[in-house]
């Protein structure tokens, strides 16, 4: 992990001010004032119905497909709201990739699963396409298990392939941002270590935010963590001193299993 003194030197990618989120009359999110850095892993952990899948959503504008949502606040992405008029949500969407909770491939091929999203984008050149492809999924360290195999359906891959092909399939657009739902949630033990792995190898090239409820997990990954309760964010800091000194009775309470 980072050393607290190297996290207060991180730039922001995103900084959140203000933000409410209700579906319907009922607020999701309360008031929510956080920043999250570049080139680094943030997780957000919080018992279930906090507000922590709604925020993450909230970054990329996914919650605009759910009826009924309403966002107040500025959301901004190096330094542009990203709810500002004339901002497209497909394009802020390139920039902001999502990997969700469980594996979702494409009933295609593995190559056509990881080619999408390019060709969705305008790119019609076979060779770029196969060079794409063969780096994204270098990328999500999965080319080695499935280069002669590009071709077969990608719903033949195990779990843990298949989550991993969802993250090439992200990274193909090259976004600048990972937004991660409890990717490994579904996951048998070693296929959670390779998207551990994986995480930490991308974040030198990418921002991440990861959601999970594994506290170990978030300790073992990530450079900053952020405590959601109730819908609010109850404490925020770098990981290396949040599990050891949390500030908040609500915070320690919640990392040593008093409820949760």
């Amino acid at each position: 992990m980072v050393a607290d003194q190297d996290r207060q030197e991180l730039t922001e990618r995103f900084h959140i001010e203000r933000l409410w989120v209700y579906y319907g009359n009922t607020p999701a999110l309360r008031d929510i004032t956080v920043g999250i850095p570049a080139d680094a892993i943030t997780a957000l952990i919080g018992p279930s119905g906090c507000g922590k899948s709604t925020f993450i959503k909230v970054l990329n504008r996914m919650n605009d497909l759910v009826p009924g949502a309403r966002i107040t606040g500025t959301v901004r992405l190096d330094g542009e709201d990203v709810y500002g008029p004339g901002v497209d949500p497909v394009a802020l969407r390139r920039r902001v990739g999502m990997v969700f909770q469980r594996p979702n491939p494409f009933p295609m091929s593995i190559y056509q699963n990881v080619a999408y999203g390019p060709r969705v984008h305008g790119q019609r050149d076979e060779r770029k396409l196969r060079q794409i492809v063969e780096r994204s999924l270098r990328q999500a360290a999965l080319w080695d298990e499935v280069k002669d195999k590009l071709h077969r359906p990608a719903m033949d891959l195990s779990g843990g392939q298949q989550q991993r092909l969802c993250i090439a399939r992200a990274l193909a657009v090259e976004p600048e941002v990972l937004l991660m739902d409890e990717p490994a949630s579904a996951l048998d033990p070693v296929s959670t270590a390779k998207i551990e792995e994986l995480c930490q190898s991308l974040k030198a090239d990418y921002t991440i935010v990861i959601v999970t409820h594994n506290m170990q997990q978030a300790a073992r990954i990530s450079d900053r963590t952020i405590f959601f309760l109730a819908g609010e964010v109850i404490e925020t800091g770098p990981t290396s001193s949040f599990f050891s000194t949390p500030k908040d009775r609500r915070t320690e309470d919640y990392i040593t299993g008093r409820f949760g």
